[in-house]
């Protein structure tokens, strides 16, 4: 798998269910969300800035695409948990398994991210991103075309303690409207 058929796969909106446990206060979340991924243009305004405040020539970009979800968390009963963030992919020219990933907010900190991405042999797509004060390992696969898993760890700045941990099972929505 490369990071073209992967984002490919992952355009559309998702049904996703997350556990997290969080080790640090011994708290387990369950989390009920809407996921929607589309793809960008390269030209895109918000793709061109990020690569640049990256310092990144925007014609690598490939396959650039945003994501957006709601949800509701069993944490917090009756609050609404949304965001949304541009992602844009930048192959290693020598092996198109591997890469960075530009965001403009981060998944273990809000704050513009950059992660090195790979695929392993059997097409999970995982991702390594560093923040300021923690480190964020994310795996994700796909089942068949409608159903992907992701797994994401929250560890330590320095990458050996685990903060965090989630699983979630996501549903591609088929309904026509």
């Amino acid at each position: 798998m490369d990071i073209t058929e992967f984002v490919e796969l992952s355009l559309g909106q998702w049904r996703s269910q997350r556990s997290a446990h969080n080790l640090a206060f011994s708290h387990f979340e369950q989390v009920i969300s809407t996921i929607d991924i589309v793809s960008l243009s390269p030209e895109d305004p918000a793709v061109i800035a990020l690569c640049e405040s990256h310092h990144i020539e925007p014609k690598l970009a490939i396959h650039p695409f945003q994501m957006t979800w709601e949800g509701e968390s069993d944490w917090e009963e009756g609050e609404i948990i949304k965001g949304s963030t541009i992602l844009v992919p930048i192959s290693d020219p020598n092996d198109p398994t591997k890469g960075k990933l530009l965001r403009d907010q981060g998944y273990a900190e809000t704050i513009p991210a950059v992660g090195n991405y790979h695929f392993n042999e059997e097409g999970t797509f995982i991702l390594l991103t560093p923040y300021d004060r923690a480190m964020a390992e994310e795996r994700i696969w796909f089942a068949s075309p409608n159903l992907r898993f992701r797994v994401s760890l929250i560890k330590t700045s320095g990458g050996t303690g685990v903060v965090t941990a989630s699983f979630a099972s996501e549903i591609r929505s088929l309904n026509k409207e």
